[in-house]
């Protein structure tokens, strides 16, 4: 039986930025009331927001801490600031669960508030 390898002669395990981004719009479907966010083309929405759409992402990696800045949607009348929160602390406990990872910032925008019914358009 060989002894293990000295830890020096191991190599190096380097999560990517978009594994992160991956990792976290898949965390933050998890929190209540919390939703995706369209996709933006030089500012300007492209299709819509909706609480079944992922979360919109970017993850920037260094050494072994990471910063996120999120874009979603909440559901109304949850208040934004418990919604945004909770969707915070969620991201760096799954982050670092997933990862090993510390998050060192969460900033998230929220691009839509939805309600409960879903609005009725009608041609007339």
């Amino acid at each position: 039986m060989t002894a293990p390898a000295d830890t020096a002669d191991r190599g190096v395990l380097t999560i990517s930025d978009s594994t992160v981004e991956r990792i976290a719009a898949h965390a933050v479907t998890e929190v209540d009331g919390v939703g995706g966010a369209a996709s933006r083309v030089l500012g300007v929405a492209v299709g819509g927001e909706d609480l079944d759409n992922s979360a919109k992402v970017t993850a920037k990696v260094a050494g072994g801490t990471a910063t996120l800045d999120v874009r979603i949607s909440v559901s109304y009348p949850m208040s934004v600031a418990r919604a945004t929160g909770n969707a915070r602390r969620h991201l760096m406990r799954r982050i670092e669960e997933f990862t090993g990872l510390t998050v060192s910032q969460v900033d998230i925008t929220v691009t839509a508030l939805h309600t409960a019914t879903a609005e009725t358009r009608r041609v007339q």
